[in-house]
């Protein structure tokens, strides 16, 4: 079933945004920290490890890579290294298994860390007929399953290799990522005859400039500081339903966020200082 969040646009939203219908205009969300709170694939993969899918261990070694790659940026080594560790730990196992409790995991933890400003944003596309894809470097199959209980239209991941139906752990392709995105949201446009112009894209990161700057209605929603300061550089919309007064207004207890995003920086620390202190032993 999907999530109660998915109603009618809030108020806030509601009368501050007009979307024009028009049958060729669409509407592309990035995930995290845009749509949900945190990193959807942390939440799948916590969900995974669990239900003894993998270890704590692993669990530990696949945030830690993670971490490394946000906070190492955009170089080519970084993005090679992200790209050979983005799926290992889905690697052996069936792709039916895999979707089917991640099901289960959107329910228990994802459908309560949807932003309900970004999903009023989302409803106010819904409400003029037009279609929504994610465009997210969350695995394919995972992405699908949220777009699906939020009512989207589909999915845009990064794509994962199977082999008579089990993941072996590596892409197809690239992460999508950057540009990679834009590629993909070119590519969809194309097939789905669709005009950019009128679309909108929504994201958090600095990294999907080259995303936002395709449409003709890009917003920058609970923006990273260099997308906040690009977005009033160029004039576009920012729309932050993280904290303060907007937050209360729409039902997102700030406390909540800033613990989850503190939790998440202060247990990736802690994992570091785990690994090092046992390289210093060995």
């Amino acid at each position: 079933m999907p999530s109660s969040s998915a109603g009618s646009a809030v108020p806030e939203v509601e009368d501050s945004l007009v979307v024009p219908a028009h049958p060729t205009a669409a509407a592309f969300f990035d995930v995290d920290n845009t749509i949900v709170i945190g990193a959807s694939i942390f939440h799948f993969a916590k969900g995974l490890a669990a239900r003894k899918f993998f270890s704590t261990r692993d669990l530990s070694k696949f945030i830690w890579q993670q971490l490394k790659f946000r906070a190492g940026g955009e170089g080519p080594e970084n993005i090679a290294k992200a790209r050979q560790t983005a799926l290992a730990f889905v690697a052996g196992k069936s792709v039916a298994d895999i979707v089917a409790v991640s099901e289960e995991i959107y329910d228990e933890t994802i459908a309560e860390r949807i932003y309900s400003g970004t999903r009023a944003l989302a409803q106010l596309h819904l409400d003029a007929g037009e279609r929504i894809w994610l465009v997210t470097a969350t695995p394919e199959e995972l992405a699908q399953i949220i777009a699906r209980r939020l009512n989207f239209t589909g999915a845009l991941g990064t794509r994962a290799e199977h082999v008579d139906g089990v993941f072996t752990g590596r892409l197809i392709g690239d992460l999508l990522h950057g540009e990679a995105k834009a590629a993909a949201v070119r590519e969809l446009a194309a097939r789905e005859g669709l005009d950019l112009s009128l679309c909108a894209a929504y994201s958090d990161s600095i990294n999907d400039i080259p995303m936002l700057s395709l449409v003709g209605r890009p917003v920058a929603v609970n923006p990273d500081s260099a997308l906040r300061d690009e977005a009033r550089l160029r004039g576009w919309e920012i729309r932050d339903f993280r904290t303060g007064r907007k937050a209360a207004r729409i039902g997102i207890p700030s406390a909540l966020v800033l613990g989850a995003a503190g939790g998440a920086v202060a247990g990736g620390m802690a994992i570091g200082r785990r690994q090092e202190r046992a390289r210093g032993r060995r």
